[in-house]
């Protein structure tokens, strides 16, 4: 059973699922909203939006997650994509500019730079012994959660 959803009178988002702003609609479901995106990377570029307003994915209940990439799964379907990105930011620093979990799908129909998704990917090498430490710190976290 889904919780209660939360709502901001302020955010956008929540105003779209309320009808208060207008949208392309393209599936709804009881806790989730998606819609094309009107500033677009690419032709076809939606956004799925939980119904629930959490400012960053970690905040959401689980079963709005849950929701939200079968959505995904059926608008790249719905449009044939082959090549597409999958995107979801929590906070400013890494490029979230709506305080509403929300993720992307992006199209990418060609291999351009002109359309679609285009990012750098800074790799480090990383030392064994760093990432032996990292992983039994993580372990016992995610042990405790």
């Amino acid at each position: 059973m889904a919780s209660v959803a939360r709502s901001a009178a302020s955010c956008i988002f929540c105003k779209i699922i309320k009808g208060d702003i207008p949208s392309f609609k393209l599936v709804e479901t009881d806790l989730s909203f998606s819609f094309l995106d009107i500033g677009p990377l690419s032709r076809g570029h939606a956004l799925i939006i939980p119904k629930d307003h959490a400012a960053k994915m970690h905040e959401l209940p689980d079963e709005y997650l849950a929701d939200a990439m079968p959505i995904a799964k059926k608008i790249a379907t719905a449009q044939g994509l082959e090549n597409y990105n999958i995107l979801q930011n929590n906070g400013r620093i890494a490029h979230q500019e709506v305080d509403h979990v929300h993720f992307h799908v992006i199209p990418k129909l060609s291999a351009s730079d002109e359309e679609g998704l285009v990012i750098g990917w800074p790799a480090k090498k990383a030392s064994m012994d760093d990432l032996k430490a990292l992983h039994e710190d993580l372990v016992g976290r995610l042990n405790k959660l």
